[in-house]
């Protein structure tokens, strides 16, 4: 594979590959105890899962992001131009360390759930554009149809209020796929 291959493939995907490198390495080490350590982790259902690419909007759940430090990850591997699903609900997070990436990535932020007034406060004058949905569903919708074109629409909760990851993370698959 050359160079530009492995670059095309994207930051996050190369370090899983890495990661896939060291997990077969550590498996021949003779040392049972470190080996059993490593044997034992798995892959993170809804971790930066590509789901489609519709409308020219590549479309990427992270429903497994439910942490501030989880969504920053999130949002410094994607690309710019990003459109940003999250919870509301959660009015103690700091979202103030996502302000810099948003204002240089974020240009939209959708907020699902009813108690968004967090998000807004935080993400006013940061991000052009905020909105508030119901659900998954209506903000996939409103994240297909908006005018921003080649965009990355980022599912990425930063909080753990609201569904459960497998609930979030199945249910914005399907309305993707739906579209």
């Amino acid at each position: 594979m050359s160079i530009q291959q492995l670059a095309t493939q994207g930051r996050d995907r190369v370090h899983g590959g890495l990661a896939a490198v060291d997990t077969a390495r550590l498996r021949q080490m003779r040392n049972a105890s470190l080996r059993s350590c490593f044997t034992r982790l798995e892959e993170t259902r809804y971790r930066m899962e590509l789901v489609a690419r519709i409308h020219g909007k590549l479309f990427i759940n992270d429903a497994a992001a439910r942490s501030i430090n989880a969504t920053w990850y999130a949002l410094q591997n994607t690309e710019d131009n990003i459109i940003w699903i999250a919870f509301g609900g959660d009015n103690q997070a700091d979202y103030a360390r996502l302000r810099p990436l948003a204002l240089r990535k974020v240009h939209m932020l959708l907020c699902v759930g009813n108690d968004t007034q967090h998000l807004h406060d935080t993400f006013r004058g940061v991000v052009p554009e905020i909105r508030d949905t119901d659900t998954i569903a209506a903000a996939v919708h409103c994240a297909c149809y908006s005018l921003l074109d080649h965009a990355a629409v980022l599912f990425s909760p930063a909080t753990p209020q609201g569904l459960s990851v497998e609930t979030a993370g199945r249910l914005f698959c399907h309305e993707v796929n739906e579209l």
